[in-house]
């Protein structure tokens, strides 16, 4: 093994998750994420492809120099190896794994694990602690169980695309993967609690994560407020049903600009900024919904002050006023912003094929046990031998896997 293909000594171990083991069977894309944001607080992930097939995300997106740059992010943190689950060799790797391991993750089907004898009684039996995350678009049971599910699915069926999007137009899709990303952080969330669950029972339990529920966690109050008023939320473009101003607006120099008024006080001083103070002593302006039904009135009065002035004026303004507003960042603006800066939010790493990349920092900061990233995504299959041998696999152990295709 040479050393571009060598597992990189991480610095001093950081993190509260050091000496959790996690595997990594998953692709495509919430289940990698979870386990990548275990790994940058200190969990040992070991990430499991299969030896022809690998993970899609290596090929989503852009490439600099034939490399994947999304896996450099998703792969951050792990240990990679290669593994045929289906063969009888790779099903005896596992195992052993498993035995040895805190956390393991899956996205397949259901039903595909057990298929090749690796379901539940399986792997509690290698190992009784074990904490099983199966993450699905539609869960572990029920008519559309065994549906293929993607993000996109849950953007649709969540009730998400239906609200978003200008009133007169189509269902908005995220050009992005939004349900897969909150499938990830609600994951990371439920495994903690199996985690510490286990603390108290001694056995590890199987988590059963739909990428369909988180969705409609985020969307708030939609079921309650059909369950006890009929009402169905609206598209309503960048509008709110709930209070006003809130809107995008241009600015002079061709830019744009987020405002909220979620607050009362709020909305108060941003009508007096834009000298529209009559409007704070209408009765319909003590309440959001009220503001809300004068939507046009207010965007009138708020979106032609910020036209007149340019965006670092407008910014400028409603910070000195103690208003809340944001300029409309892409990824340009995101690299250069003094906040991010000074938060560290994009870091820079070394990387062995890419020289040095810079990517999202670890999700939050914690002040006694932070979390770091000690690598960049590795190349497939890199850390198989070593892994490996770590379970007590003698070269020729490994060479009868190879020549079995299990690796």
């Amino acid at each position: 093994m040479n050393d571009h293909h060598r597992t990189p000594v991480p610095p001093r171990p950081e993190g509260p998750l050091r000496g959790l083991r996690v595997i990594d069977l998953a692709t495509l894309f919430a289940g990698p994420l979870c386990a990548t944001m275990l790994g940058d607080f200190g969990a040992e992930v070991i990430k499991v492809e299969h030896p022809r097939r690998p993970d899609p995300s290596r090929g989503h997106g852009p490439a600099k120099d034939g490399v994947g740059l999304w896996w450099k992010l998703l792969g951050r943190n792990k240990r990679n190896i290669t593994l045929d689950l289906s063969t009888p060799g790779g099903r005896d790797v596992l195992l052993r794994l498993v035995a040895d391991a805190d956390v393991l993750i899956e996205n397949f089907r259901p039903g595909t694990l057990e298929k090749w004898g690796l379901g539940w009684d399986e792997l509690s039996a290698a190992n009784p602690r074990l904490v099983l995350a199966r993450i699905t678009g539609f869960g572990q049971y029920g008519p559309y169980a065994r549906r293929p599910g993607f993000g996109t699915l849950a953007e649709a069926m969540s009730g998400f695309a239906a609200i978003t999007g200008e009133p007169d137009g189509p269902p908005t899709l995220p050009p992005f993967g939004l349900a897969d990303s909150i499938a990830a952080l609600s994951t990371s969330y439920a495994v903690m609690a199996a985690l510490r669950g286990r603390d108290t029972t001694g056995r590890g339990q199987v988590v059963d994560m739909a990428i369909i529920e988180p969705m409609l966690m985020t969307l708030g109050p939609q079921p309650i407020w059909f369950d006890q008023l009929g009402y169905v939320q609206p598209r309503t473009g960048n509008r709110s049903t709930n209070n006003a101003p809130r809107n995008t607006y241009r600015t002079s120099d061709g830019k744009w600009v987020a405002v909220s008024t979620s607050a009362q006080s709020i909305a108060e001083r941003v009508l007096r900024l834009v000298g529209r103070p009559e409007y704070i002593d209408e009765p319909w302006f003590t309440t959001g919904s009220g503001r809300a039904a004068h939507a046009d009135e207010l965007d009138e009065a708020v979106g032609s002050w910020i036209a007149a002035h340019t965006r670092d004026e407008v910014v400028a303004a409603f910070e000195k006023a103690e208003a809340a507003i944001a300029p409309v960042y892409d990824i340009r603006d995101v690299m250069a912003d003094e906040q991010y800066l000074a938060l560290e939010t994009i870091t820079e790493l070394p990387d062995p094929d890419l020289g040095t990349v810079r990517m999202q920092n670890v999700l939050f900061r914690l002040s006694e046990t932070p979390g770091a990233i000690r690598w960049t995504g590795r190349p497939h299959g890199a850390d198989t031998a070593e892994v490996l041998s770590g379970l007590g696999l003698t070269g020729a152990d490994i060479a009868s896997l190879h020549a079995e295709g299990a690796l």
